[in-house]
């Protein structure tokens, strides 16, 4: 069953008791791991997002091969790493290996859309589960692949690895529009729907998408995902950022008339032995 073909054996689905033991195994463990490394210094965390780089790319050589051994060929949207989610693989290698402002790339899109993609996709599992079983080579790495990309964007935003500013916007954005443009390139050379941008995706909230926009769905969909997973994250960290200092500004104004009352306590005090 682990490396079977599609079609062997029923496959997990959406929204059945295996999702959803998939969703909880990968939030244990994304709970674990940050509970172990999120005292973590700059420096280890830059090892461990390379660990992280590495480790994908290995296992995404390994399911390509897999998918190559098992399937069509010709079908390049099975195998060929151009959707949003195999962002983290180049972000990764930007965050881990790049300088300056590539190196920044890497760990804005990290920080940002990765962990959005995660969610998204443990939520919707579309290219694994409705295909294979949960206990497959493929659901496995997708739950395991998906759980990084959060598991590293919630490391970097609770670290303060980076501080995600809002002009940040252009980085992210030039690597999902590079991305969306190579995938446009494969899709009208070889008929397919990388970083799906070129046909409907029916099932999925993309086909609403798809109906409402028409033909201006591929410039809808790339622009999407070049500024609302970025925008998503930035605005509940700003919020987060404000509710925390607002909380800091009460504490220290209540630390403030503690003292006062205090003091004054002592001077009557004082007074009071001077009589």
């Amino acid at each position: 069953m682990f490396f079977s073909k599609p079609g062997e054996y029923e496959p997990c689905g959406i929204f059945t008791l295996g999702h959803l033991k998939l969703i909880i195994l990968t939030a244990i463990c994304i709970t674990m791991a940050l509970k172990n490394t999120v005292t973590k210094s700059k420096k280890e965390i830059k090892n461990i997002i390379k660990n992280c780089t590495i480790t994908m790319w290995t296992f995404e050589v390994i399911i390509i091969t897999f998918k190559l051994c098992t399937g069509d060929i010709r079908n390049v949207n099975n195998y060929v790493p151009l959707y949003y989610c195999s962002l983290l693989l180049y972000a990764g290698m930007l965050s881990s290996f790049a300088k300056e402002k590539l190196e920044r790339v890497g760990n804005v899109f990290l920080a940002t859309g990765g962990m959005v993609g995660g969610i998204v996709f443990m939520i919707l599992p579309t290219t694994s589960l409705p295909t294979y079983p949960m206990f497959h080579l493929v659901s496995i790495h997708s739950y395991i692949f998906h759980g990084v990309m959060v598991y590293l964007g919630l490391l970097i935003n609770l670290t303060h690895y980076i501080e995600i500013e809002k002009n940040d916007i252009k980085y992210y954005a030039s690597l999902v529009g590079c991305v969306c443009i190579l995938a446009f390139i494969v899709n009208n050379i070889f008929d397919s729907n990388l970083m799906f941008i070129s046909k409907d995706f029916p099932g999925t909230p993309i086909h609403i998408i798809y109906k409402f926009t028409g033909p201006l769905f591929t410039f809808v969909m790339s622009v999407g995902q070049m500024t609302l997973p970025f925008y998503i994250v930035y605005g509940i960290t700003k919020l987060i950022n404000k509710f925390k200092l607002k909380q800091k500004n009460a504490n220290e104004e209540k630390v403030l008339i503690n003292n006062e009352e205090s003091n004054e306590k002592l001077y009557e005090y004082n007074l009071t032995n001077k009589k």
